[in-house]
């Protein structure tokens, strides 16, 4: 198992800082190449710029009355999301349907479904004891 992420493009782990403008605030973003990828993919599904994306992330945030203090972090659970959904067949990197036009509702409901099952399937195990 180890191999599989061992032997990974060690690029993928090396941090990357961004300067952007969110409503008129000079900021910078301090992320994995692997994230910044992702956000690449993310930005070009809805036809916009990494910044513009990251922008409307935080304001849409704010609407939504979230915490986000640690801004970065809710950005690597949005790639992560992203991916799981993939993962899952309820997302395709190969539709050309923007992020903005999927029914989120019905998608989000799929994957509280999924995780519930998860926990009963993962989490009924006894965690293992430590050889070291």
């Amino acid at each position: 198992m180890c191999r599989l992420f061992i032997n990974a493009d060690s690029q993928l782990w090396t941090y990357r800082t961004k300067s952007l403008r969110i409503d008129g605030v000079v900021t910078s973003i301090r992320l994995e190449e692997f994230f910044w990828d992702i956000l690449e993919e993310l930005s070009f599904r809805d036809q916009m710029s990494v910044n513009q994306m990251i922008t409307k992330l935080y304001l849409e945030s704010l609407d939504a009355d979230h915490d986000i203090s640690n801004f970065t972090s809710f950005l690597r659970v949005c790639c992560t999301r992203y991916l799981s959904l993939i993962a899952d067949g309820d997302l395709s990197r190969k539709a050309q349907q923007p992020l903005a036009d999927i029914n989120s509702q019905e998608i989000m409901e799929q994957e509280r479904l999924r995780s519930n099952q998860r926990k009963v399937m993962f989490g009924s195990r006894e965690p293992k004891t430590s050889v070291n």
